[in-house]
């Protein structure tokens, strides 16, 4: 599987183990072997985390992280392994996982983790909101991913109108309006220069479909993705 959150691309190779970290936009591409793709996904979401502390106090808090990484890889041990390897009945249909059981494994694959590399616990138990970023360079990392405005202002601490205001005066247009033109700009870009196939590109830009693409694209520069 390879990864790009705007700012650097990440790889992960079959046995891999690592750590998405939250409030970080990433895109990702799967590559199939021998024409499978499998994948285990196990969720440290802040109630859990919460509780967990509650049960096993930190000497003192994890500094913040200074990382800001999107993907952690995590240094692989046999008992993550072996764990991996005890969820197998739940996978493949022959048990039933509950909830209070499912804490349990989590608990138990998180002080597995923590044991063999404690600096996690600046990632994990990092529980503050984003911070008010600069918008300019947050926006011209980022506006390929295609996200609700919504997440656009929370990522860069702030609320939705605070976030259109302050839009406005930076780029002179609403978000809207600029993301559509900047993503178009893109696009054009990766066909005329990287000689890239319309297919290839409308995703990457962050478009959701391929004949809207193409209908917005030809209204803003007079000619189809295909004809560039």
């Amino acid at each position: 599987m390879k990864a790009y959150d705007g700012n650097r691309e990440y790889q992960m190779v079959p046995g891999d183990y690592c750590m998405a970290r939250k409030n970080h936009l990433v895109r990702y591409t799967k590559y199939k072997d021998n024409g499978a793709f499998e994948k285990i996904i196990i969720t440290f979401d802040a109630p859990f985390l919460q509780l967990f502390l509650e049960r096993h106090p930190l000497k003192e808090l994890p500094p913040v992280p200074a990382s800001t990484d999107s993907f952690v890889l995590v240094p692989k041990q046999k008992l993550v392994d072996t764990y991996i390897q005890s969820l197998a009945p739940y996978y493949n249909g022959q048990e039933t996982l509950n909830t209070t059981f499912a804490d349990i494994k989590r608990e138990e694959l998180l002080l597995i983790l923590l044991q063999n590399a404690p600096e996690l616990k600046a990632i994990l138990f990092h529980f503050g909101i984003p911070e008010k970023l600069d918008l300019e360079s947050f926006m011209l990392k980022n506006f390929r991913f295609n996200v609700p405005l919504e997440r656009f202002a929370f990522l860069t601490g702030r609320s939705l109108s605070s976030f259109k205001r302050d839009f406005q005066k930076v780029f002179g247009r609403s978000p809207g309006a600029w993301l559509k033109k900047k993503r178009l700009e893109e696009a054009y870009f990766l066909l005329s220069k990287q000689k890239r196939k319309p297919s290839e590109v409308y995703l990457e830009v962050g478009f959701e479909d391929l004949s809207h693409f193409s209908f917005v694209f030809k209204k803003e520069f007079g000619k189809t993705p295909g004809e560039v």
